[in-house]
């Protein structure tokens, strides 16, 4: 009568046979979960700590994270969304190669090179904090004192103070609009930064114009772009894309403008008023006869969408670049076709979708652009092919402060402009008149 295998005797046989399984394959560098030799090495060197490893190790992850990339690819899968936009969860390595983030390193206004940049040295917590004094204080910044702004940022060692007796030791000062001298030795490497929002006729000029070393502004060519809004593309090479709507459907009214302020410099006000002669243009505010107060803007928009098949989005100067909500959220933010006044047509074409807007430096008159918006009114294939721009990307966040952070970080070049103001407000930079019709055009 054979032996009987009681399931003590089977519960020590099942542990010698995996105890062999697992010595045989120690040596034999097999695993039962299959793993690549990179990931191999990576567990590897996880166990070492010192500089040559951490630097092969970063290596592994960015060859390791290239395949996971191509792979996706070759599946026809939709790489991952960088953090900055809706959803996105790819976070930057370090950098490597030339870097990318001021004017004279790259063409553009360098946005999304900033916000992905971490510098090669960059080691987390184990890196110095940069402190940025607010010269200004918090109150016209929204911001509080600390580091709270910059922890979700891929560089976030930085801090603000509103304390003016850091202008001994910190890394940067902010100055908003204009510039007052702390009063105190300035530090070599210390960075001033001038920041506006306003165009060059709203805001004043710098007492002392070779003080300045980083600009932020709306200007494309800011050492820190900060425009109004920034328009990017989920894939540069798709720009059109099919829609399901008809967007003149319904629309009985033709032109519509929101104003208040009746006195800009560019002269839009006659403008539209030309335009009216002959084409409808309903003027809502203080400016015209028709009424919707600001305290209904929901309301205001809602007729403007649903009546109105254009939009005059005129800034209240013809500046550089000068770009504001008046195309990106009363325009381009509802189903209504903008016309622009403002920044040059080059400025526009970069910096809006493509598409998505006529200039008025496209026709001669005001009697010319009337002419071509009635064509539209009585094309609809030809004025929905201005909204073919819609879903192939978003607004972003372009994160201003952590893309300061990060460029505190980066290897420090010495540089200040030798004269802000010619730089800021100098010819060629604003006209009272058309672009077509400036002189320095």
């Amino acid at each position: 009568m054979p032996p009987r295998l009681t399931p003590r005797k089977f519960f020590l046989a099942f542990l010698i046979i995996i105890s062999v399984t697992l010595l045989v394959g120690s040596r034999l560098n097999f695993s039962y979960f299959s793993r690549s030799p990179q990931s191999a090495a990576l567990e590897h060197e996880q166990e070492t700590q010192t500089p040559k490893v951490q630097e092969r190790r970063e290596e592994i992850k960015e060859v390791l994270e290239r395949e996971r990339e191509d792979e996706g690819e070759e599946k026809g899968e939709p790489p991952e969304k960088p953090f900055f936009l809706r959803g996105g969860t790819r976070y930057p390595s370090k950098s490597k190669g030339p870097v990318r983030l001021f004017p004279e390193q790259a063409d553009g206004d360098r946005v999304v090179d900033q916000l992905m940049y971490v510098p090669e040295d960059y080691e987390g917590f184990d890196t110095p904090e940069k402190t940025i004094l607010l010269y200004s204080g918090f109150g016209s910044w929204g911001q509080s004192g600390g580091s709270g702004i910059f922890h979700s940022c891929p560089v976030n060692r930085c801090s603000l103070t509103g304390d003016r007796g850091r202008a001994v030791d910190a890394d940067a000062i902010l100055y908003r609009d204009h510039v007052s001298y702390p009063g105190v030795d300035r530090p070599v490497n210390q960075v001033w930064i001038l920041y506006h929002l306003e165009c060059p006729y709203h805001t004043q000029s710098i007492k002392v114009p070779d003080s300045i070393n980083w600009t932020a502004t709306y200007r494309r060519d800011s050492d820190i772009v900060a425009p109004y809004e920034r328009w990017t593309y989920f894939d540069p090479q798709v720009r059109q894309k099919a829609q399901n709507k008809d967007y003149a459907a319904n629309k009985t009214k033709k032109v519509a403008w929101f104003v208040s302020n009746c006195g800009a410099r560019n002269n839009r006000l006659q403008y539209a008023r030309e335009l009216g002669k002959y084409i409808d243009v309903d003027i809502y505010g203080g400016c015209g006869s028709f009424k919707c107060p600001r305290s209904e803007d929901r309301k205001c928009f809602n007729i403007l969408e649903t009546d109105y098949k254009f939009y005059l989005a005129f800034e209240n100067s013809n500046c550089r670049d000068y770009i504001t909500e008046k195309l990106f959220v009363n325009g381009l933010g509802h189903d209504v076709l903008p016309i622009v006044m403002g920044a040059r047509p080059e400025d526009y074409q970069k910096s809006a979708p493509e598409g998505s807007y006529i200039h008025v430096d496209q026709f001669a008159s005001p009697e010319e652009l009337a002419a071509y918006l009635k064509r539209l009114d009585q094309d609809d294939a030809l004025y929905n092919s201005y909204f073919t721009w819609k879903g192939t990307g978003e607004f972003i966040n372009t994160y201003f402060w952590c893309r300061l952070c990060a460029m505190l970080h980066a290897p420090l070049v010495p540089r200040h402009y030798e004269d802000v103001n010619d730089w800021w407000r100098g010819p060629g930079v604003c006209t009272t008149k058309s672009w077509r019709n400036a002189e320095f055009v």
